[in-house]
Parts: C-alpha cells; sequence; structure tokens
C-alpha cells in the first residue's frame, strides 16, 4: 500500500531550504567541525570519532541508544524466562505461537562463541580493525550515477541487504560484501522479482557472513536447515536446499541471527511509528535496510549509509538497478518518512555519514 509523507513535513522541508539548512549535506561537503572531511583515508588504526564519542554531543541519541544490548541470539542465550518473554511480546518479532521444539532445535545449533558476536575474531592470519568502519548499503535510486563504489568498498566492513545487484554497477555500489542481511521473505522476493535486473543468486565469497531477521518461523526453519545442510522440512519453504542460497556446508559461524529484543529495543526506540494504521500495528517494523544500518551503529566505530532514503527522495528512481524512473514505493508496514528522518538527524549528530546529493 503506497502511503505520502505528512504535509507538514514537506512544508517544514521546504521552509528549511528557503532558510539554507539542507544545503551541502553532499559526500564533499561534510562539516569539517564535524571532523568527517577525510576520515576514510586517515591511518588504519585511527578512528578521529568513534561511535560513543559521536554521541557524547547529542543528549537525545545518549538516551535512545543502549550499546549493551545483545545484538544476535544463539544458544546460550535461550532461557525459559526468553521464552516467556518473547511469546508474550506482540508483533513481527514475537515466538507467539510457534513450535518451541523448532526454535530450540535451531539455537541448540548456534553454540560456539562465534555464533555470539558479529565481526570474525582475530586469527593468524588476520586481525581486527581497532576501528571498525561500516558502510551500510541499501538499493535506493540515489546511488545509480553516484560513483560511490571505490568509498564504500574502501571501509573494513561493508552490510548489504535484500536484492544487492552489483554486476554493471560496481562503479556506483562497490563490489566487497561482509555481511548480507535478509528475511527469508524478502531474500526470496527479491530473488523472484529483481532476478531479470540482475539479482539471480545472494552474495557469496569467503568470508562473507549472513544475517538472518527473524520474523517468523520460516526463518528460523531456513536457518536451520542451512546448519545442518538439509532441505527445509516444512512451511512454505519446505524442500527448499539452503546450499543453494548460501552454498554448501555453511559454518555456524557465517550464519547470524538478530536477536527478537534487539529488533524490538530498535522499533521501540527509534522507529516507534505513531502514524500506522491501528490494522498494521501487528505487522509493523523498520525496513530491512533500517535493521542493517542500526545493526552497524551498534557493533561499528564509524558508520556510512549509502542508498538510503532522503528528503529528496522524489528525485531519484525506486532502485538504483531500475531500467527506468520508477517512484519509491511505500509499504503499509513500514514508515520510511519516519525514517528518513531519523537518517538525517544521525546524519547532523554527526553519528552517521549519510550519502545525499
Amino acid at each position: 500500500m503506497r502511503r505520502r509523507c505528512p504535509r507538514s513535513l514537506w512544508l517544514l522541508l521546504l521552509l528549511a531550504a528557503c532558510a539554507g539548512l539542507l544545503g551541502g549535506w553532499y559526500w564533499g561537503a561534510w562539516p569539517e567541525a564535524a571532523g568527517w572531511s577525510s576520515w576514510l583515508w586517515r591511518p588504519p588504526e585511527a578512528c578521529p570519532r568513534p561511535l560513543a564519542a559521536a554521541l557524547q554531543g547529542s543528549p537525545r541519541f545518549q538516551r535512545l541508544f543502549n550499546l549493551s544490548t545483545p545484538v544476535l541470539l544463539w544458544g546460550g542465550l535461550l532461557t525459559p524466562q526468553l521464552w516467556d518473554q518473547l511469546t508474550q511480546l506482540r508483533g513481527p518479532y514475537s515466538w507467539r505461537g510457534l513450535s518451541r521444539e523448532a526454535l530450540a532445535s535451531t539455537l541448540r545449533l548456534l553454540n560456539g562463541s562465534e555464533s555470539a558476536q558479529l565481526f570474525p575474531g582475530a586469527t593468524a592470519a588476520s586481525r581486527e580493525p581497532r576501528c571498525r568502519r561500516c558502510a551500510v548499503v541499501a538499493n535506493g535510486g540515489i546511488l545509480r550515477g553516484s560513483r560511490q563504489g571505490r568509498r564504500i568498498d574502501a571501509h573494513d566492513y561493508v552490510f548489504r541487504l535484500n536484492g544487492a545487484v552489483i554486476a554493471g554497477f560496481e562503479r556506483d555500489v562497490g563490489t566487497k560484501t561482509s555481511f548480507y542481511g535478509f528475511t527469508v521473505n524478502t531474500m526470496k522476493n527479491s530473488l523472484h522479482n529483481y532476478g531479470r535486473l540482475g539479482f539471480r543468486s545472494v552474495p557469496r565469497g569467503p568470508g562473507l557472513r549472513y544475517i538472518f531477521i527473524p520474523t517468523g518461523i520460516r526463518d528460523y526453519l531456513m536457518l536451520r536447515s542451512a546448519l545442518l545442510g538439509e532441505p527445509v522440512p516444512e512451511g512454505p519453504d519446505k524442500g527448499d536446499r539452503p546450499e543453494a542460497y548460501f552454498g554448501p556446508n555453511a559454518p555456524a559461524g557465517t550464519l547470524k541471527l538478530l536477536h527478537p529484543n534487539f529488533m524490538h529495543y530498535l522499533k521501540d526506540r527509534f522507529l516507534n511509528s505513531s502514524l500506522i494504521r491501528l490494522d498494521a500495528k501487528g505487522i509493523y517494523m523498520p525496513s530491512t535496510g533500517a535493521l542493517m544500518l542500526l545493526t552497524a551503529l551498534h557493533t561499528c566505530d564509524q558508520v556510512s549509509a549509502y542508498g538510503f532514503i532522503t528528503k529528496n527522495f522524489r528525485d531519484f528512481s525506486n532502485y538504483y538497478f531500475d531500467q527506468k524512473k520508477m517512484p519509491l514505493k511505500f509499504y503499509m508496514n513500514h514508515d520510511l518518512c519516519l525514517e528518513a528522518t531519523l537518517w538525517e538527524d544521525l546524519h547532523k549528530a554527526g553519528i552517521i555519514q549519510l550519502y545525499q546529493r
């Protein structure tokens, strides 16, 4: 269902533009006072403005962020108390009505320390950067013709999501992928809808990690089957072979599961929409891109956002890989206007770098 931003929002935007408050927020024009203009090109160990320091300058976001909230769910966190809590929760992240055995059998397979942390640990061959610089790349049409590919690939880690078409758009979106975030529904819809546009398989490669966003039993079943190397045994994806998506013999350390409580916290603290119709309250959730960007903000030291909705979204196509200009689609289970406001506020506070033009 398509939605329009409130007319008051556009009036405020017009007034702000007339006052000159929105000018100059391009990659090459980051405010010098924020210290962002050349941070990617500093020495590898330098971290000129890590997230914790950036939060010190914003009382509002200091109150919102709880950096101790567990981001990932794994076997060590499954307790009777967690089961009781999540079965009482309402909305898409709830465990209400789900099979306890199906959930428990999935989480028992996520029983190593690598399942509890998003980033790989240091090894003899490599070590973790002291300052994790992350790029989160959504699929917005603003990236078409942007020539941001080299800047994106210069980050330590790159998050992508849903229909992440790369071939033919390397100059604009880069080639590096460290994490791919999805629900089973958005992944399969992307493969079906955008295959003819170049998205014929999810990203693969050495060291790439997959972030499952659980919004129902099918996400847990797909994850369990991927860990066991077996076809999905039941549900709408029955018979699917996960190796067709993630490759054969995917080790547990490459398959990550967002914690339902973490997603609920993100929705309540950052994107608690008052505009969603009452009949959509049970299905409302932040977009996949929003969940990935906020995940990066809770795990990285510096975060850049590319391809996300901005106030001038009408100037660009829905996706960067559209063959002709298409209007941005609004859905009843997301509040993209609220997300646009949040990204701009985080950018102005110096907490993220939001690519705009």
